[in-house]
């Protein structure tokens, strides 16, 4: 029997530091402070650490990352008539915040070379009702937040980034969360700082801001039953908390460890389209993205070897369900169309070994290698 290789191997990650984690989630269960109300020392200290590891003069935990996304634009006061420019590959909780608060989610294609929202399509795209632009760090790449930049102070449109892939990314050594007016973090799990469960952040240096976040996650309380406005009850919990605040102390070393994994991917791969890395950033790999013609051939050959591979995403968003009446065609967002159909996420984690990343690259290989045509001089 082959070694398993999963997509993601959050087992092998709690193993190696399994005594820091169970101490830690043992404290909390003995200070009872399971609910991230105000004074849950466990929320405020990871509050405390992740605000000052990103950048940040603040950080408010909250019960996930698509709630932190939906809160700042909240927060930031858009609402019914504005329109948000969003990528139009990401995961589907980028526009559906939008929608969530009354907004409309205008969606511009993604740059062929980084996946990342195309910044060259971005002024075509705003209008008079353009309020922010939500830039998605995708897959560990920073989108190109000095243009992006650029073109917000320009049409002065509110920038809020979605980091929910890109913990401890960066362009020129100013990290992911750090460019906008504020950002979203998602501490789901699989991700590079991944909670026990749904876990959420947002970071920001407005006062403002952050107090109205906070306020909007705790059922708009500026106080024990002093309800300022109406919130919701989006809370970060003690024990997850506890566990981040844990992870966080290894996060850089992981992030290395992710790098050295792609560039072994990339010296072993041959004749598929590999990751490529923004220059003068840092990409952290969330998911390593290749993209191979005959893709569920390709996985097929990969479950055939014990290794599990994944799509993000199968469905760029113009073209679900859920955006039907826009009635979008190919022609609209070609790039995010031709990529969705081409796309195989890699096994990648910090703990993968090179044998492991060996077995990986040589099916890719063999597969590509089959699916070559054969010359008429070769067939002789």
């Amino acid at each position: 029997m082959l070694n398993r290789i999963p997509l993601v191997d959050l087992k092998k990650q709690y193993l190696q530091i399994r005594e820091e984690i169970n101490a830690a989630i043992m404290q909390v269960i003995d200070e009872t402070a399971f609910v991230g109300d105000p004074g849950n020392r466990f929320v405020g200290q990871f509050e405390t650490d992740f605000a000052h590891y990103i950048g940040t003069k603040h950080c408010i935990g909250c019960a996930n990352g698509t709630d932190s996304i939906e809160i700042l634009l909240r927060a930031h006061g858009i609402g019914p008539g504005d329109e948000v420019l969003v990528p139009a590959m990401t995961w589907i909780s980028t526009a559906s915040a939008v929608v969530s608060v009354g907004a409309t989610p205008v969606f511009v294609d993604i740059d062929p070379i980084y996946y990342t929202i195309n910044e060259t399509l971005i002024e075509q795209h705003i209008t008079a009702s353009t309020k922010a632009i939500i830039p998605v760090h995708f897959y560990g790449n920073m989108a190109n937040m000095p243009a992006i930049m650029d073109i917000a102070n320009k049409h002065q449109l509110i920038v809020i980034e979605d980091c929910a892939q890109a913990h401890g990314a960066s362009i020129n050594g100013k990290k992911a969360g750090t460019w906008g007016q504020s950002a979203s973090f998602s501490f789901y799990p699989g991700k590079n700082l991944g909670a026990y469960g749904d876990a959420g952040g947002i970071v920001t240096n407005s006062d403002d801001i952050a107090a109205h976040c906070r306020m909007i996650t705790n059922h708009g309380q500026a106080g024990k039953h002093n309800h300022q406005l109406v919130g919701r009850n989006s809370k970060l919990d003690g024990i997850q908390a506890a566990i981040l605040s844990v992870k966080l102390k290894y996060l850089d070393a992981w992030t290395e460890a992710r790098i050295n994994n792609a560039i072994t991917y990339g010296n072993l791969l041959h004749g598929v389209t590999t990751p490529q890395t923004r220059p003068n950033s840092k990409h952290v790999f969330h998911l390593y993205v290749i993209q191979v013609p005959a893709r569920e051939k390709l996985l097929e050959a990969l479950k055939a070897k014990n290794i599990f591979a994944g799509i993000h995403y199968p469905v760029s968003l113009p073209y679900l369900p859920a955006f039907a009446s826009q009635n979008y065609t190919p022609a609209h967002f070609p790039v995010a169309y031709a990529f969705q159909s081409k796309i195989v996420s890699l096994p990648m984690y910090a703990e993968l070994s090179n044998a492991e990343i060996g077995q990986v690259a040589n099916v890719v290989n063999e597969f590509v290698k089959q699916q070559q045509p054969i010359s008429a001089e070769g067939a002789l």
